[in-house]
């Protein structure tokens, strides 16, 4: 019996979608690969429904780079309320709590630099945060109690943007796992009151940034409906939206191959490389290195490890139809 055939396009790459407000991430991949007839598609990173920003999407091969986006530097702009907190730390919540007072901006700024380096924080009890096999948000829906371990983060910046009485709006950068929510949960917390984040965009996602960023305007000129008609929308035009693979492993060591041994790589094989080509991959590392991008014609080949002069392909790229 033959392979059967998937159902869809063979696309391959990334769109940094610009989500807007009220959208879900799951919703927005659905909503993406259905448009663009794609056979696989994936996201790096959920991002809240009443968050805006970036959201970056991957598409067949593309998937296979997810986690080199994921485990990159995040960069938030957000406001954060004072006086209340709610149920899910947002303002989709019930309040759960109040204060009367209100921190300064000299005291706001004298409380920062506790939260910049590597933290503890608790993550909410609405998150995608997994609890035996389920999923937080699902349990504190049900109404169950929800409690989570602290667990270290990484805050490279946090800074006050502007203040008045009853709110604050900052921007931060921060590493994999880091929840806005919780950071001004705990920072009100630190400063004598209540808090809760009233708007949070996404700026940037590893390598993709706002000036790369499209909205579902751009990409159907109206609005995302149940109405849409993708039959309207030409592949061509479909496609233009897309960032290459490789995009997503910008930081990467990249070794440029011969058709001969970008073949052996595609087969799984170890392949041995010249002194020189090495040495142009490590640079001024020393030693092994886990990770390189192998390229050939302008176009990805395999994620490999390099050791010694051996390159050992451990993630190819198919990217046939």
């Amino acid at each position: 019996m033959g392979r059967r055939r998937k159902k869809g396009r063979a696309v391959h790459g990334w769109l940094v979608l610009d989500k807007p407000y009220d959208f879900g991430s799951t919703e927005a991949v659905s909503k993406l690969r259905w448009l663009l007839d794609a056979q696989k598609a994936g996201h790096a990173g959920t991002l809240d429904p009443l968050a805006t920003g970036i959201l970056p999407i991957a598409f067949g091969e593309a998937t296979k780079t997810v986690p080199f986006v994921q485990d990159g530097l995040k960069r938030y702009r957000f406001t954060a309320k004072w006086g209340i907190t709610t149920s899910t730390d947002d303002m989709e919540g019930e309040t759960i709590a109040t204060s009367d007072h209100r921190p300064t901006q000299a005291d706001i700024e004298a409380a920062l630099p506790a939260f910049i380096g590597d933290i503890q924080q608790v993550p909410p009890a609405f998150s995608a945060v997994k609890i035996a096999g389920e999923r937080a948000y699902d349990l504190a829906r049900d109404g169950e109690k929800v409690e989570l371990e602290a667990r270290t983060i990484s805050v490279l910046a946090f800074t006050l943007v502007e203040a008045t009485q009853d709110e604050a709006v900052f921007e931060a950068v921060t590493g994999k796992g880091a929840y806005v929510r919780a950071l001004v949960r705990d920072i009100a917390q630190a400063l004598g009151t209540e808090g809760h984040v009233t708007a949070l965009r996404r700026t940037a996602v590893g390598p993709f940034t706002e000036d790369m960023a499209v909205t579902f305007e751009d990409i159907l000129g109206e609005a995302p409906s149940k109405e849409n008609d993708r039959t309207k929308y030409t592949s061509e035009h479909l496609d233009g939206f897309l960032e290459t693979i490789e995009t997503a492993l910008s930081d990467l060591p990249a070794a440029s191959l011969s058709g001969g041994d970008a073949t052996k790589l595609k087969q799984g094989r170890t392949i041995i490389i010249q002194p020189p080509i090495a040495k142009g991959i490590r640079g001024d590392h020393v030693g092994d290195m886990e990770v390189v991008l192998a390229t050939a014609h302008d176009e990805p080949v395999a994620l490999c490890a390099l050791e010694g002069l051996k390159l050992k392909p451990f993630k190819v790229f198919n990217l046939g139809s």
